[in-house]
């Protein structure tokens, strides 16, 4: 028998309207004694089922649903589940058992309405993060499951997220099924060939929900080179990680690129990432820099780029933070949009999800607005399908993007 968790009258509707958190507020009472992590049924004042989900009293989110139906979470729940997240993977012609080179995200947390589990896969191997205590309590169990669903060469775990912490978990990085640790993976993405590090790279290893961003930076340039037959388009790709965007960017023939980013050990990557694709390297620089003083230099300067991506990590990762979160990305901008040749792009993006979408373009409209200069919308960016948002979960819309002509 599970414990039951009465909801508050007033604190009902986000709960029938589907919304996978509940905060201790909206508590009413609690009949049992349910220790952390354990399953736990959600009622109204009146003992009408709501919902059932697992419970953390030492996080601020004090239950995260599972279902919405009165239905038991049983092995059979959890298997259903998985494999109806990870089949709606193959709809783009990627099949996330049989692809041996591909990248997805095949688990999603709360937007595969499994809060707290992410799970990518990087060809052969599958990395997952265990982000809250009743998904750590299960992992074990998970990874079974997955083992028998996907049956990959490995599973590797990467739950050293900073958000565990608010958990009372503390970071695990660590086999989970298989033999041995992974190496460097090597993955195709859109006929382009990266290296990925799910040992040591950021979040598991890359950032797959720039894939199709990363394919519009290819068909800018490409635009630039058909309309500008005599230009050598000159780019700008800062936060660049392990080169994503810059390595698009010389597929399509970019003059010159420079890659800027603060870890060395990442600019290693890269640069191996543009010598595995056979891109000329005569013009590619790898710069290792703080981004902020960077850009501001280049301004100084009065460097001026056909495209510049701006890429940062999360700045925000509580409403505490946002306000800062919001000067630095202003910051960012309004250098960025000095940088940037009259006719040329601006790609900014922000990952933050205590930063909203409206949040991030009044940001952006600032830092145009002190810059003297003009800008078009060209496109709202966001991630690739394999990162769905669950329509009751506006939370899970967490990286936002503009693309900008600038005049």
């Amino acid at each position: 028998m599970t414990a039951t968790i009465v909801i508050k009258h007033d604190r009902v509707k986000p709960v029938a309207n589907q919304h996978p958190w509940v905060f201790s507020g909206a508590v009413e009472s609690t009949d049992g004694a349910p220790m952390p992590g354990d399953i736990v049924t959600l009622v109204r004042p009146n003992g009408q089922f709501l919902a059932r989900g697992y419970i953390n009293p030492r996080s601020q989110i004090l239950v995260r649903i599972l279902t919405w139906q009165d239905e038991e979470i049983d092995e059979a729940w959890w298997r259903r589940t998985l494999e109806r997240a990870i089949s709606a993977r193959s709809v783009d012609g990627f099949d996330a058992r049989t692809n041996t080179t591909g990248a997805r995200r095949l688990i999603n947390a709360e937007n595969d309405f499994l809060p707290g589990l992410v799970v990518d896969q990087y060809g052969r191997w599958l990395v997952v993060q265990a982000l809250t205590l009743g998904i750590d309590i299960r992992k074990t169990h998970i990874a079974d499951l997955l083992w028998d669903i996907v049956q990959p060469d490995g599973i590797y775990e990467r739950s050293d997220v900073e958000v565990r912490g608010k958990e009372g978990l503390k970071p695990v990085n660590a086999v989970l099924r298989g033999n041995e640790q992974p190496g460097l993976i090597t993955i195709e993405e859109n006929g382009h060939r990266f290296q990925i590090d799910p040992v040591h790279g950021h979040k598991t290893g890359f950032y797959l929900d720039q894939r199709e961003n990363r394919a519009l930076v290819q068909t800018i340039i490409t635009d630039l080179r058909r309309t500008q037959p005599d230009a050598t388009p000159r780019c700008l790709n800062l936060f660049s990680y392990t080169g994503g965007f810059g390595l698009y960017a010389a597929a399509a023939g970019a003059g010159e690129i420079a890659n800027v980013d603060s870890s060395h050990e990442a600019l290693e990557l890269a640069e191996a990432n543009f010598e595995l694709n056979d891109l000329p390297m005569e013009n590619i620089e790898f710069i290792q820099a703080n981004v902020f003083d960077y850009l501001r230099d280049m301004r100084e300067a009065n460097q001026q780029y056909d495209l510049i991506v701006l890429d940062p990590p999360k700045f925000a990762s509580s409403a505490q933070q946002v306000e800062r979160a919001a000067r630095g990305y202003k910051d960012l901008n309004l250098n960025a949009f000095a940088c940037v040749k009259p006719g040329g792009y601006l790609l900014t993006f922000s990952c933050s999800g205590g930063v909203s979408a409206d949040l991030f373009q009044k940001i952006v409209f600032g830092a145009l607005a002190d810059s003297g200069r003009q800008a078009q919308i060209l496109r709202h960016l966001g991630p690739g399908d394999d990162h769905p948002n669950a329509l009751t979960f506006p939370e899970g819309a967490y990286l936002k993007g503009l693309l900008l002509r600038v005049y």
